[in-house]
């Protein structure tokens, strides 16, 4: 398991591993499956490529829905898979760092 913070973000994202994943999930009660995947595999392709996690929930969702279609880029489904503030579980369970505008 990577060393992770006080909220539970993992200090290094290159440490993360998907085994980690379903573990930092776990925590937070969530049992993955294909639909999470998806979205964790969005959230690893958008940090390598902007070097960020997404700063908001906002942008977020507003990623999700350009990359992946209306059906999954609406708050009511992300919020169904991550919930609490879905940026913020979502990236944790990623392994990325803290999205900076989630509170």
């Amino acid at each position: 398991m990577p060393a992770r913070n006080n909220e539970g973000f993992v200090v290094n994202a290159n440490e993360w591993t998907p085994a980690a994943a379903s573990i930092i999930a776990a925590d937070d009660g969530i049992k993955l499956n294909e639909k999470h995947w998806e979205i964790i595999e969005f959230l690893r392709l958008f940090y390598k490529t902007h070097e960020v996690s997404p700063p908001s929930n906002r942008l977020f969702v507003k990623s999700v829905k350009e990359a992946l279609g209306d059906t999954r880029g609406n708050s009511i489904y992300l919020m169904t898979l991550f919930p609490g503030t879905p940026a913020k579980t979502a990236c944790r369970i990623a392994g990325l760092p803290r999205p900076t505008n989630c509170l």
